[in-house]
């Protein structure tokens, strides 16, 4: 008994540090990409910096979840909840990583003035927000039908990258300096659409816990 109430707070653990790293890459990504439309070096610079911090709490669940299953052994939705704890660490992790990108792309455009204010990529980006939160939320509450979800926002996700595309594109037969600056930021947008994979990601290991299948929800 007092096994599982250890087993249970060590869980609970778990649980936390990746409601912490979930609000974390939100914040990451909302400070990225205000940081891009003001092209405010400094906190792009402070977005970099803090990604540190991310990779800190995936070792802390990877410690954590090792040492659950070689004294505790656990089996059957026990050891899936370990392992998918494992999986959530790892796309949270490249989430941060993937807004760390975008700040880079804030720095890499020191000096420059936009080619045109951005409207699409923060729509994109707040809606990806919402899908992170949701995703940690289905896995917290273990709720396939929020995990399901994920695969109509992806929709609508790619949709708008296709228009960003196609808007940028029109930018790419001007100066060189416009040229530029047009690809930097449809890579910006295919940071942001890959972040969205990976809360999809998130919604597909929610469903692996609950039931032992994992679907694919990235079609």
């Amino acid at each position: 008994m007092i096994r599982r109430i250890e087993f249970d707070q060590q869980l609970d653990e778990l649980k936390s540090l990746l409601r912490d790293m979930s609000k974390h890459t939100e914040e990451a990504l909302t400070a990225a990409v205000s940081s891009l439309q003001t092209l405010d070096t400094d906190k792009a610079q402070n977005v970099v910096k803090l990604d540190a911090e991310l990779n800190a709490m995936e070792e802390q669940i990877m410690d954590i979840g090792s040492r659950l299953i070689l004294t505790q052994q656990p089996v059957a939705k026990d050891l899936r909840r370990i392992l998918v704890a494992f999986r959530i660490a790892s796309d949270l992790e490249r989430m941060g990583d993937l807004a760390r990108d975008v700040a880079k792309v804030t720095i890499r455009l020191q000096g420059q003035k936009l080619i045109k204010p951005l409207v699409d990529i923060p729509r994109m980006a707040e809606l990806v927000i919402s899908m992170i939160s949701e995703s940690i939320e289905s896995y917290l509450t273990e709720n396939t039908d929020l995990a399901y979800k994920m695969a109509q926002d992806d929709d609508q996700i790619d949709q708008l990258y296709s228009v960003i595309l196609h808007d940028l594109f029109s930018h790419l037969t001007g100066d060189r300096e416009a040229a530029n600056q047009a690809m930097l930021l449809v890579m910006v947008g295919r940071y942001i659409e890959r972040i969205a994979d990976h809360a999809t990601n998130i919604g597909e290991s929610t469903v692996y816990l609950v039931t032992g299948h994992r679907p694919d929800l990235n079609q």
